[in-house]
């Protein structure tokens, strides 16, 4: 809010709709924040989730190979139970005219911009 005495205060109690577009971002740099959102949001067809390696061979260390699949079978119990929980009519903002699954914990995705996913690291 501008301060009082300022000319933007002034302009504020003229017209409200100038001061309240002087504060939100352009138009351009907008769009270039949300595209690069969304590329970095984005999920590849080759990408690893939490709990997952590209191969087998990643260690020969019995006692961590069973520790990743214990790992991987709890992960699966989570996403089980997100859906679980989305099914659940008596649950808060579960229904509606639109039904919006809760997704961000789910820890596994497919390909492209799903608002599920945990990606087993990052780089960017």
């Amino acid at each position: 809010m501008p301060e009082a005495g300022t000319a933007d205060y002034e302009l504020l109690k003229t017209n409200p709709d100038k001061v309240f577009l002087k504060t939100i971002t352009g138009q351009l740099q907008a769009i270039l924040e949300i595209s690069v959102i969304e590329i970095l949001s984005t999920h590849a067809s080759d990408e690893l989730y939490l709990g997952q390696r590209a191969s087998e061979e990643w260690t020969s260390n019995e006692k961590a190979l069973k520790a990743l699949k214990r790992f991987g079978s709890k992960l699966k119990e989570v996403e089980e139970k997100i859906a679980e929980l989305n099914d659940d009519k008596k649950l808060k903002n579960r229904g509606g005219s639109k039904k919006l699954e809760y997704t961000l914990l789910s820890p596994y995705s497919e390909q492209g911009l799903t608002a599920k996913g945990i990606p087993n690291s990052i780089s960017i």
